[in-house]
Protein backbone atom coordinates (compact mmCIF):
# COMPACT_ATOMS: atom_id res chain seq x y z
CA UNK A 1 0.00 0.00 0.00
CA UNK A 2 1.47 3.77 -1.28
CA UNK A 3 2.77 5.51 2.02
CA UNK A 4 0.64 8.29 1.38
CA UNK A 5 -1.95 5.94 2.78
CA UNK A 6 -2.45 6.22 6.27
CA UNK A 7 -1.00 2.56 8.02
CA UNK A 8 -4.34 1.96 9.31
CA UNK A 9 -8.16 3.46 8.32
CA UNK A 10 -9.70 4.42 11.38
CA UNK A 11 -12.66 4.54 9.70
CA UNK A 12 -13.53 1.29 11.08
CA UNK A 13 -13.33 2.24 14.74
CA UNK A 14 -9.86 0.60 15.50
CA UNK A 15 -11.50 -2.50 13.37
CA UNK A 16 -8.50 -5.43 13.08
CA UNK A 17 -7.81 -7.69 10.54
CA UNK A 18 -8.91 -7.08 6.95
CA UNK A 19 -11.25 -3.80 8.32
CA UNK A 20 -8.10 -2.21 9.52
CA UNK A 21 -7.06 -1.54 5.92
CA UNK A 22 -10.54 -1.32 3.89
CA UNK A 23 -12.62 1.49 2.62
CA UNK A 24 -16.27 2.60 3.41
CA UNK A 25 -17.04 2.49 -0.28
CA UNK A 26 -19.42 -0.09 -2.10
CA UNK A 27 -17.74 -3.17 -4.01
CA UNK A 28 -17.30 -1.56 -7.70
CA UNK A 29 -16.84 1.97 -6.70
CA UNK A 30 -14.58 3.84 -8.66
CA UNK A 31 -13.62 5.93 -5.75
CA UNK A 32 -10.96 3.40 -4.04
CA UNK A 33 -9.10 2.88 -7.62
CA UNK A 34 -8.69 6.92 -7.78
CA UNK A 35 -7.87 7.38 -4.59
CA UNK A 36 -4.90 4.55 -5.09
CA UNK A 37 -3.60 6.57 -8.27
CA UNK A 38 -3.63 10.05 -6.26
CA UNK A 39 -1.52 8.45 -3.25
CA UNK A 40 0.80 6.69 -5.67
CA UNK A 41 1.49 9.95 -7.44
CA UNK A 42 2.05 11.69 -3.94
CA UNK A 43 4.75 9.33 -3.06
CA UNK A 44 6.42 9.31 -6.75
CA UNK A 45 6.75 12.57 -6.85
CA UNK A 46 7.73 12.91 -3.20
CA UNK A 47 5.34 15.48 -2.24
CA UNK A 48 3.71 13.76 1.14
CA UNK A 49 4.03 16.84 3.52
CA UNK A 50 3.64 19.07 0.82
CA UNK A 51 0.22 18.35 0.27
CA UNK A 52 -3.16 19.49 1.29
CA UNK A 53 -6.19 17.43 0.17
CA UNK A 54 -9.56 19.46 0.23
CA UNK A 55 -12.58 16.59 0.65
CA UNK A 56 -15.60 17.06 -0.49
CA UNK A 57 -19.23 16.56 0.73
CA UNK A 58 -20.18 13.00 -0.80
CA UNK A 59 -19.36 10.09 -1.29
CA UNK A 60 -15.17 10.97 -0.79
CA UNK A 61 -16.08 12.92 2.24
CA UNK A 62 -14.23 10.13 4.60
CA UNK A 63 -10.92 11.13 1.92
CA UNK A 64 -8.83 12.51 5.22
CA UNK A 65 -9.35 8.85 6.77
CA UNK A 66 -7.60 7.34 3.78
CA UNK A 67 -4.42 10.23 3.00
CA UNK A 68 -2.01 11.01 5.32
CA UNK A 69 -1.74 14.24 4.12
CA UNK A 70 -3.04 17.90 5.24
CA UNK A 71 -6.78 17.35 5.36
CA UNK A 72 -9.57 20.15 5.09
CA UNK A 73 -12.86 19.29 4.87
CA UNK A 74 -14.91 21.81 2.40
CA UNK A 75 -18.60 23.01 2.63
CA UNK A 76 -21.00 21.27 0.03
CA UNK A 77 -19.22 22.53 -3.99
CA UNK A 78 -17.03 24.72 -1.84
CA UNK A 79 -13.90 22.83 -2.59
CA UNK A 80 -12.32 25.14 -4.85
CA UNK A 81 -13.01 28.12 -2.89
CA UNK A 82 -10.92 26.78 0.12
CA UNK A 83 -8.20 25.25 -1.96
CA UNK A 84 -7.26 28.62 -3.49
CA UNK A 85 -7.57 29.71 0.16
CA UNK A 86 -5.08 27.02 1.08
CA UNK A 87 -2.78 27.84 -2.24
CA UNK A 88 -2.06 31.56 -1.44
CA UNK A 89 -1.73 31.11 2.10
CA UNK A 90 1.29 28.69 1.56
CA UNK A 91 1.86 28.98 -2.04
CA UNK A 92 4.54 25.68 -1.44
CA UNK A 93 1.52 23.87 -0.90
CA UNK A 94 0.43 20.95 -2.98
CA UNK A 95 -3.54 21.18 -3.00
CA UNK A 96 -5.47 18.39 -4.67
CA UNK A 97 -9.40 19.46 -4.60
CA UNK A 98 -11.47 16.07 -4.70
CA UNK A 99 -14.99 16.22 -5.98
CA UNK A 100 -17.74 14.50 -6.95
CA UNK A 101 -20.15 15.29 -10.00
CA UNK A 102 -23.13 16.84 -7.90
CA UNK A 103 -20.38 18.34 -5.45
CA UNK A 104 -18.20 19.89 -8.12
CA UNK A 105 -20.72 20.13 -11.50
CA UNK A 106 -24.04 21.51 -9.78
CA UNK A 107 -23.81 23.23 -5.94
CA UNK A 108 -20.14 24.02 -6.73
CA UNK A 109 -20.32 24.94 -10.57
CA UNK A 110 -19.66 28.56 -10.06
CA UNK A 111 -16.64 28.15 -7.84
CA UNK A 112 -14.68 25.21 -10.28
CA UNK A 113 -15.34 27.79 -13.11
CA UNK A 114 -14.03 31.28 -10.98
CA UNK A 115 -11.18 29.13 -9.62
CA UNK A 116 -10.17 27.03 -13.07
CA UNK A 117 -10.25 30.69 -15.12
CA UNK A 118 -7.94 31.69 -12.54
CA UNK A 119 -5.77 29.11 -13.29
CA UNK A 120 -3.25 29.66 -10.10
CA UNK A 121 -0.85 25.89 -9.99
CA UNK A 122 -3.43 23.18 -8.47
CA UNK A 123 -4.91 20.18 -9.07
CA UNK A 124 -8.40 18.91 -9.48
CA UNK A 125 -10.06 15.43 -9.62
CA UNK A 126 -13.63 15.27 -10.52
CA UNK A 127 -14.95 11.64 -10.16
CA UNK A 128 -18.23 11.48 -12.64
CA UNK A 129 -20.76 8.67 -11.73
CA UNK A 130 -23.54 10.09 -13.84
CA UNK A 131 -25.87 10.36 -9.91
CA UNK A 132 -25.84 11.79 -6.65
CA UNK A 133 -25.11 9.03 -5.04
CA UNK A 134 -24.32 9.44 -1.50
CA UNK A 135 -27.68 11.47 -0.82
CA UNK A 136 -30.01 8.93 -2.42
CA UNK A 137 -29.33 8.50 -6.01
CA UNK A 138 -30.55 11.59 -7.26
CA UNK A 139 -30.01 12.93 -10.77
CA UNK A 140 -27.25 14.96 -11.35
CA UNK A 141 -25.76 17.15 -13.74
CA UNK A 142 -24.07 14.80 -15.36
CA UNK A 143 -26.93 12.30 -15.56
CA UNK A 144 -27.07 10.84 -18.89
CA UNK A 145 -30.31 11.22 -21.18
CA UNK A 146 -33.15 8.84 -20.38
CA UNK A 147 -31.24 7.49 -17.41
CA UNK A 148 -33.59 6.10 -14.29
CA UNK A 149 -32.55 7.95 -10.46
CA UNK A 150 -34.76 8.27 -7.82
CA UNK A 151 -35.31 12.07 -9.25
CA UNK A 152 -36.30 11.01 -12.56
CA UNK A 153 -38.24 7.56 -12.55
CA UNK A 154 -38.95 7.55 -16.00
CA UNK A 155 -35.56 8.90 -17.28
CA UNK A 156 -33.93 12.14 -17.37
CA UNK A 157 -35.57 14.30 -20.07
CA UNK A 158 -35.16 16.98 -22.18
CA UNK A 159 -37.24 19.22 -20.46
CA UNK A 160 -34.48 19.29 -17.49
CA UNK A 161 -31.50 19.48 -20.03
CA UNK A 162 -28.85 17.76 -21.73
CA UNK A 163 -25.58 16.16 -19.18
CA UNK A 164 -23.39 18.64 -18.85
CA UNK A 165 -19.55 18.01 -20.14
CA UNK A 166 -17.40 19.88 -17.62
CA UNK A 167 -13.64 18.59 -18.69
CA UNK A 168 -14.89 20.32 -22.19
CA UNK A 169 -16.54 23.32 -20.23
CA UNK A 170 -13.19 23.80 -18.32
CA UNK A 171 -10.99 23.35 -20.96
CA UNK A 172 -12.20 26.32 -22.93
CA UNK A 173 -11.22 28.52 -20.11
CA UNK A 174 -8.05 30.21 -20.32
CA UNK A 175 -6.62 29.84 -17.06
CA UNK A 176 -6.13 25.67 -16.82
CA UNK A 177 -2.97 24.27 -18.50
CA UNK A 178 -4.03 20.51 -18.48
CA UNK A 179 -7.45 18.48 -19.03
CA UNK A 180 -8.18 15.63 -19.39
CA UNK A 181 -11.31 12.79 -19.19
CA UNK A 182 -10.09 9.35 -18.11
CA UNK A 183 -12.04 6.16 -17.40
CA UNK A 184 -11.43 2.72 -15.11
CA UNK A 185 -13.48 0.18 -16.56
CA UNK A 186 -10.40 -1.55 -17.92
CA UNK A 187 -6.37 -1.96 -17.17
CA UNK A 188 -5.87 0.24 -20.22
CA UNK A 189 -8.24 3.19 -19.06
CA UNK A 190 -6.44 2.60 -15.78
CA UNK A 191 -3.36 2.81 -16.48
CA UNK A 192 -4.38 6.23 -18.37
CA UNK A 193 -5.91 7.48 -15.37
CA UNK A 194 -3.13 6.68 -13.30
CA UNK A 195 -1.12 8.89 -15.74
CA UNK A 196 -3.64 11.56 -15.71
CA UNK A 197 -3.51 12.10 -11.95
CA UNK A 198 0.17 12.15 -11.50
CA UNK A 199 0.37 14.62 -14.48
CA UNK A 200 -2.13 17.15 -12.66
CA UNK A 201 -0.08 16.86 -9.70
CA UNK A 202 3.04 17.48 -11.74
CA UNK A 203 2.11 20.73 -13.49
CA UNK A 204 1.16 22.02 -10.27
CA UNK A 205 4.52 21.17 -8.67
CA UNK A 206 6.18 22.57 -11.35
CA UNK A 207 4.30 25.70 -11.09
CA UNK A 208 3.13 25.74 -14.55
CA UNK A 209 -0.56 26.11 -14.00
CA UNK A 210 -3.80 24.00 -12.60
CA UNK A 211 -4.53 20.67 -13.72
CA UNK A 212 -8.20 18.72 -14.03
CA UNK A 213 -9.23 15.55 -14.28
CA UNK A 214 -12.50 14.10 -14.35
CA UNK A 215 -12.67 10.46 -14.11
CA UNK A 216 -15.81 8.35 -15.08
CA UNK A 217 -15.93 6.31 -12.85
CA UNK A 218 -18.55 3.42 -11.73
CA UNK A 219 -21.23 3.42 -8.98
CA UNK A 220 -22.81 -0.24 -9.19
CA UNK A 221 -25.16 0.80 -6.07
CA UNK A 222 -27.15 3.04 -7.91
CA UNK A 223 -27.15 1.92 -10.81
CA UNK A 224 -28.33 -1.35 -9.49
CA UNK A 225 -25.98 -3.48 -11.13
CA UNK A 226 -22.63 -5.56 -10.80
CA UNK A 227 -19.54 -4.27 -10.46
CA UNK A 228 -18.60 -5.59 -14.27
CA UNK A 229 -22.31 -4.68 -15.60
CA UNK A 230 -21.09 -1.00 -14.49
CA UNK A 231 -17.77 -1.58 -16.20
CA UNK A 232 -19.83 -1.81 -19.36
CA UNK A 233 -22.39 0.93 -18.59
CA UNK A 234 -19.68 3.31 -18.18
CA UNK A 235 -18.04 1.99 -21.21
CA UNK A 236 -21.27 1.75 -23.72
CA UNK A 237 -23.08 4.37 -22.38
CA UNK A 238 -21.31 7.19 -20.83
CA UNK A 239 -18.24 7.30 -23.02
CA UNK A 240 -20.10 8.49 -26.00
CA UNK A 241 -21.36 11.52 -24.13
CA UNK A 242 -18.08 11.93 -21.93
CA UNK A 243 -15.45 10.94 -24.88
CA UNK A 244 -12.28 10.20 -22.93
CA UNK A 245 -8.96 11.74 -23.68
CA UNK A 246 -6.93 15.15 -23.61
CA UNK A 247 -8.74 18.26 -23.70
CA UNK A 248 -6.35 20.67 -23.18
CA UNK A 249 -2.62 20.17 -22.58
CA UNK A 250 -0.83 23.91 -22.64
CA UNK A 251 3.31 23.81 -22.36
CA UNK A 252 3.47 26.72 -20.25
CA UNK A 253 6.78 28.19 -18.66
CA UNK A 254 6.90 27.93 -14.66
CA UNK A 255 4.89 31.46 -13.53
CA UNK A 256 3.34 31.14 -10.18
CA UNK A 257 5.86 33.11 -7.23
CA UNK A 258 4.07 34.93 -4.52
CA UNK A 259 5.56 36.55 -1.81
CA UNK A 260 5.43 34.01 0.88
CA UNK A 261 3.24 34.98 3.97
CA UNK A 262 5.23 36.87 7.33
CA UNK A 263 4.44 36.21 10.42
CA UNK A 264 5.84 39.07 12.67
CA UNK A 265 4.02 39.96 15.58
CA UNK A 266 3.61 43.17 14.78
CA UNK A 267 1.80 42.46 11.29
CA UNK A 268 -0.28 40.04 12.80
CA UNK A 269 -1.19 42.23 15.90
CA UNK A 270 -2.26 45.11 13.00
CA UNK A 271 -3.94 42.25 11.10
CA UNK A 272 -6.63 41.25 14.02
CA UNK A 273 -6.08 44.82 15.77
CA UNK A 274 -4.43 43.22 18.88
CA UNK A 275 -1.82 44.48 20.96
CA UNK A 276 1.63 43.17 21.63
CA UNK A 277 0.98 45.20 25.41
CA UNK A 278 0.80 42.30 28.28
CA UNK A 279 -2.91 41.54 29.42
CA UNK A 280 -2.91 41.47 33.23
CA UNK A 281 -3.88 37.83 34.46
CA UNK A 282 -5.96 36.79 37.74
CA UNK A 283 -5.90 32.88 37.63
CA UNK A 284 -2.85 30.92 39.36
CA UNK A 285 -3.57 28.11 36.93
CA UNK A 286 -5.40 25.95 34.66
CA UNK A 287 -8.73 25.19 36.23
CA UNK A 288 -7.91 21.64 36.49
CA UNK A 289 -10.52 20.53 38.95
CA UNK A 290 -12.81 20.48 35.85
CA UNK A 291 -10.78 18.99 33.62
CA UNK A 292 -6.80 18.46 33.29
CA UNK A 293 -6.26 19.29 30.08
CA UNK A 294 -8.88 20.40 28.16
CA UNK A 295 -12.50 22.10 29.54
CA UNK A 296 -16.28 22.33 26.80
CA UNK A 297 -18.92 24.34 27.40
CA UNK A 298 -21.98 24.72 25.88
CA UNK A 299 -24.46 28.34 26.02
CA UNK A 300 -27.61 26.88 24.66
CA UNK A 301 -31.09 28.90 24.57
CA UNK A 302 -33.15 31.23 21.74
CA UNK A 303 -32.06 33.62 19.84
CA UNK A 304 -31.69 36.89 21.45
CA UNK A 305 -31.12 35.20 24.80
CA UNK A 306 -27.32 35.79 24.90
CA UNK A 307 -25.37 32.46 24.44
CA UNK A 308 -23.22 34.39 21.75
CA UNK A 309 -22.08 36.81 23.96
CA UNK A 310 -21.33 35.07 26.73
CA UNK A 311 -19.52 32.34 24.76
CA UNK A 312 -17.42 35.11 22.97
CA UNK A 313 -16.41 36.57 26.62
CA UNK A 314 -15.65 33.23 27.97
CA UNK A 315 -13.42 32.15 24.88
CA UNK A 316 -11.63 35.93 25.41
CA UNK A 317 -11.33 35.52 29.31
CA UNK A 318 -9.57 32.18 28.94
CA UNK A 319 -7.04 33.61 26.01
CA UNK A 320 -6.35 36.12 28.12
CA UNK A 321 -4.98 33.60 30.82
CA UNK A 322 -2.84 32.13 28.20
CA UNK A 323 -4.46 29.12 27.30
CA UNK A 324 -5.96 28.17 24.52
CA UNK A 325 -9.60 28.70 23.34
CA UNK A 326 -11.83 28.14 20.67
CA UNK A 327 -15.28 29.42 20.32
CA UNK A 328 -18.00 28.30 17.87
CA UNK A 329 -21.76 29.69 17.54
CA UNK A 330 -24.42 27.41 15.84
CA UNK A 331 -28.13 29.31 14.96
CA UNK A 332 -30.71 29.26 12.82
CA UNK A 333 -31.55 32.31 10.60
CA UNK A 334 -33.73 34.33 12.96
CA UNK A 335 -32.26 37.25 14.65
CA UNK A 336 -34.37 36.79 17.40
CA UNK A 337 -36.31 32.96 18.98
CA UNK A 338 -35.00 30.46 16.71
CA UNK A 339 -32.13 28.09 18.14
CA UNK A 340 -28.92 29.34 19.57
CA UNK A 341 -26.04 27.45 20.78
CA UNK A 342 -22.49 27.90 20.99
CA UNK A 343 -19.40 25.41 21.96
CA UNK A 344 -16.48 26.57 23.42
CA UNK A 345 -12.97 25.11 24.54
CA UNK A 346 -10.44 25.60 26.75
CA UNK A 347 -7.31 24.01 26.88
CA UNK A 348 -4.16 24.20 28.86
CA UNK A 349 -2.13 23.72 25.89
CA UNK A 350 -4.26 23.36 22.60
CA UNK A 351 -7.81 23.05 21.76
CA UNK A 352 -7.77 19.50 19.85
CA UNK A 353 -11.28 19.79 18.34
CA UNK A 354 -13.59 23.06 18.94
CA UNK A 355 -16.73 20.97 18.93
CA UNK A 356 -18.96 20.50 22.73
CA UNK A 357 -20.81 17.00 22.60
CA UNK A 358 -20.16 16.49 25.63
CA UNK A 359 -19.48 19.60 27.96
CA UNK A 360 -18.20 19.87 31.20
CA UNK A 361 -20.21 23.00 31.47
CA UNK A 362 -24.01 24.16 30.55
CA UNK A 363 -25.75 26.85 30.60
CA UNK A 364 -29.44 26.17 29.23
CA UNK A 365 -31.70 29.63 28.95
CA UNK A 366 -35.36 27.48 28.26
CA UNK A 367 -36.53 23.66 28.82
CA UNK A 368 -35.54 22.78 25.00
CA UNK A 369 -32.16 23.15 25.78
CA UNK A 370 -31.91 21.87 29.08
CA UNK A 371 -34.22 18.79 27.51
CA UNK A 372 -31.15 18.42 24.58
CA UNK A 373 -28.22 19.44 25.87
CA UNK A 374 -28.72 18.47 29.65
CA UNK A 375 -28.14 14.43 29.07
CA UNK A 376 -25.07 15.03 27.33
CA UNK A 377 -23.08 17.20 30.31
CA UNK A 378 -20.34 14.80 31.72
CA UNK A 379 -20.21 12.84 34.84
CA UNK A 380 -19.53 15.25 37.69
CA UNK A 381 -20.17 18.63 35.40
CA UNK A 382 -22.07 21.53 36.32
CA UNK A 383 -25.70 22.58 34.44
CA UNK A 384 -26.99 26.45 35.08
CA UNK A 385 -30.55 26.96 34.12
CA UNK A 386 -32.99 29.90 34.09
CA UNK A 387 -35.00 28.82 36.55
CA UNK A 388 -37.70 31.72 35.83
CA UNK A 389 -38.41 29.96 32.17
CA UNK A 390 -37.24 26.74 33.15
CA UNK A 391 -40.21 24.87 35.79
CA UNK A 392 -39.60 21.45 35.37
CA UNK A 393 -36.04 20.40 34.71
CA UNK A 394 -35.40 16.72 33.33
CA UNK A 395 -33.55 14.37 35.85
CA UNK A 396 -29.81 13.86 35.19
CA UNK A 397 -27.05 11.60 36.44
CA UNK A 398 -27.05 12.26 40.18
CA UNK A 399 -23.21 13.15 39.93
CA UNK A 400 -24.43 16.46 38.14
CA UNK A 401 -24.42 19.46 40.18
CA UNK A 402 -27.63 21.39 38.93
CA UNK A 403 -28.13 25.10 39.56
CA UNK A 404 -31.36 26.98 39.26
CA UNK A 405 -31.04 30.47 39.29
CA UNK A 406 -33.86 32.45 38.15
CA UNK A 407 -31.89 34.76 35.52
CA UNK A 408 -34.66 36.58 33.85
CA UNK A 409 -36.14 37.90 36.75
CA UNK A 410 -33.02 39.10 38.15
CA UNK A 411 -32.31 40.73 35.11
CA UNK A 412 -35.70 42.60 35.17
CA UNK A 413 -35.28 43.39 38.56
CA UNK A 414 -32.13 45.17 37.47
CA UNK A 415 -33.52 46.83 34.51
CA UNK A 416 -33.10 45.17 31.51
CA UNK A 417 -34.31 41.21 30.80
CA UNK A 418 -30.92 41.42 28.13
CA UNK A 419 -28.06 40.70 30.71
CA UNK A 420 -29.85 37.76 31.93
CA UNK A 421 -27.18 36.21 30.17
CA UNK A 422 -24.42 37.87 32.22
CA UNK A 423 -26.67 36.89 35.22
CA UNK A 424 -26.32 33.22 34.06
CA UNK A 425 -22.39 33.76 33.44
CA UNK A 426 -21.60 34.72 37.28
CA UNK A 427 -23.70 31.95 37.99
CA UNK A 428 -21.79 29.79 36.64
CA UNK A 429 -18.15 31.41 37.87
CA UNK A 430 -19.18 31.30 41.09
CA UNK A 431 -20.39 27.35 40.82
CA UNK A 432 -17.45 26.46 38.74
CA UNK A 433 -14.73 28.49 40.12
CA UNK A 434 -13.55 28.29 36.01
CA UNK A 435 -11.69 31.97 36.47
CA UNK A 436 -11.35 34.49 38.67
CA UNK A 437 -14.36 37.28 38.56
CA UNK A 438 -11.68 39.63 38.09
CA UNK A 439 -10.66 37.77 35.25
CA UNK A 440 -14.22 38.15 33.48
CA UNK A 441 -14.62 41.72 34.73
CA UNK A 442 -11.13 42.19 32.39
CA UNK A 443 -13.12 40.81 29.37
CA UNK A 444 -16.31 42.86 29.95
CA UNK A 445 -14.29 46.49 30.08
CA UNK A 446 -12.54 45.02 26.65
CA UNK A 447 -15.75 44.34 25.09
CA UNK A 448 -18.30 46.71 26.57
CA UNK A 449 -15.03 49.74 27.81
CA UNK A 450 -16.85 52.39 25.13
CA UNK A 451 -20.44 51.94 26.61
CA UNK A 452 -20.20 52.90 30.65
CA UNK A 453 -23.71 52.51 31.17
CA UNK A 454 -23.90 49.04 29.55
CA UNK A 455 -20.98 48.06 31.22
CA UNK A 456 -22.15 49.45 34.70
CA UNK A 457 -25.28 46.94 34.13
CA UNK A 458 -23.30 43.97 32.76
CA UNK A 459 -20.90 44.21 35.96
CA UNK A 460 -24.44 44.55 38.36
CA UNK A 461 -26.02 41.29 36.76
CA UNK A 462 -22.71 39.09 36.72
CA UNK A 463 -22.38 39.97 40.18
CA UNK A 464 -25.87 39.46 40.76
CA UNK A 465 -25.75 36.14 39.65
CA UNK A 466 -22.61 35.03 41.23
CA UNK A 467 -24.07 36.48 44.65
CA UNK A 468 -27.87 33.60 43.62
CA UNK A 469 -24.84 31.03 43.12
CA UNK A 470 -23.53 31.40 46.19
CA UNK A 471 -26.74 31.84 48.33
Amino acid sequence: MSGAFYPRFERHDHGEGLKAFSTHYCPGCGHGLVHKYLAEAIEELGIQDRTIAVSPVGCAVFLYYYLDVGNTQAAHGRAPAVALGHKLANPDAMVVAYQGDGDLASIGLAEIIQICQMGLPMTFIFVNNAVYAMTGGQMAPTTLMDQTTTTTPTGRARLVGEPLKVAELVAQLDGPAYVERVALFDNKQRVRAQRAIKKALTVQLENRGLGFVEVLAECPTHLHMTPTEAEVWVREKMVPIFPLGVKKDVEAEPWFELDRRRFEADQLCRCVGATEESIEQFAESFPAHIHPRDISLKYAGAGGDGAQTIAAITSQVASNEGFDSTYIPSYGPESRGGTSYADVHIAAEEVLSPASPRPHLLVAFNAPSLQKFGPLVEEGGIVVYDASVVESPPELDSSIQMLAVPCSEIALDLGSIKVKNLVALGALQAMSQLFPGESFFAAMRKRFGNRASLLALNEKAFEAGAQAARS
